[in-house]
């Protein structure tokens, strides 16, 4: 188990040092069984640091030359080299490559054909091959074109008009039209009318309310009714919240005690709950939500691009929120 931090402040060099010592530890049972995500965690690791303003801490070479060697002849990404491509880890090697400034290294149309192939006849996007539809790809597409700058490559309309199927009475998204409302969910079909510049189609004070219901006594945020807090959902909620003008209708001070308690004071990183082992999603997206928050010393995360502001703004990318 960790060990909780009584400190109300962010414990960075500490961080920093736990996402050093996962580029080292290859030997452990955590290392091997995250072998499918590995892009994921490589994101979540530059993402961090990134906001913590200490990228010259990380073997940054290195990391790049693992997303290069993960890409397959579709144009696409794997999870790790060798490994299938799939929408998601796409998305996670261009946002690497982007804040490494090493976009240069790859064929941005390559990667934008196999994008486009994913897309399907309801304007929907499939994870990979194997045609499983989420919301979660329809955000990703359209960040990572975003990115290539190369959205014209895909039907935008058609897109937008899938998520909005998504949405349910509660003002909240699902995964597929019909499914339940949640918070990450929320977030991608947030994050996807805000790229595709259709925020405006979703009714602000609805979905607000189902966001901010979402914090709970702890001063945390869950994804659903009756769930648990976790610290995730600062960014999954947060960053909704931002992106339709309504960070107001929540306890902001209450949150950042919520993710300060998270922390493990003795080793780094940042758990799902107070008193459990730290992780570098968690980390992520601990940091990532006090970010939002404005929280004193950290970089400002953009909260539609998952990326800093100062790195969008070299690549040429205006921020939108």
């Amino acid at each position: 188990w960790g060990i909780s931090s009584d400190a109300m402040e962010l414990l960075s060099d500490k961080h920093i040092t736990f996402a050093q010592r996962l580029q080292d530890e290859k030997q452990t049972y955590e290392y091997v069984a995250s072998e499918h995500l590995r892009m994921s965690g490589a994101y979540w690791t530059v993402g961090a640091i990134s906001i913590l303003d200490a990228l010259d801490k990380l073997r940054m070479d290195e990391i790049v030359q693992f997303v290069l060697d993960s890409q397959n002849e579709n144009g696409g990404f794997g999870g790790n080299v060798g490994h299938d491509s799939h929408m998601l880890y796409t998305t996670s090697a261009v946002q690497i490559l982007v804040m490494a400034n090493r976009l240069g290294d790859v064929d941005r149309s390559k990667i934008a054909k196999y994008v486009k192939s994913l897309q399907q006849s309801d304007g929907s996007f499939a994870g990979d091959e194997w045609g499983e539809i989420d919301t979660r790809f329809s955000y990703c597409a359209l960040l990572t074109l975003s990115l290539l700058q190369m959205t014209d490559q895909i039907d935008v309309p058609k897109a937008v008009d899938f998520v909005m199927k998504c949405n349910n009475f509660d003002g909240g998204f699902g995964c597929v039209p019909g499914a339940e409302s949640h918070a990450a969910q929320v977030f991608c079909c947030v994050g996807a009318l805000a790229l595709a510049d259709q925020i405006h189609r979703i009714d602000a004070d609805r979905l607000g309310w189902f966001l901010c219901e979402r914090q709970v006594k702890s001063g945390g945020f869950n994804g659903r009714p009756e769930k648990l807090a976790d610290v995730c959902y600062s960014w999954w909620v947060l960053s909704s919240l931002i992106m339709i003008d309504r960070l107001a209708w929540i306890d902001q001070e209450n949150l950042k005690k919520f993710i300060f308690t998270c922390q493990d004071a003795e080793d780094g990183g940042i758990a799902d709950k107070p008193g459990n082992v730290a992780d570098i999603f968690h980390t992520f997206f601990g940091i990532g939500g006090l970010s939002l928050l404005g929280y004193g010393g950290l970089k400002r995360i953009n909260p539609a691009y998952a990326i800093t502001d100062d790195i969008l703004l070299r690549h040429g990318i205006t921020p939108k929120f």
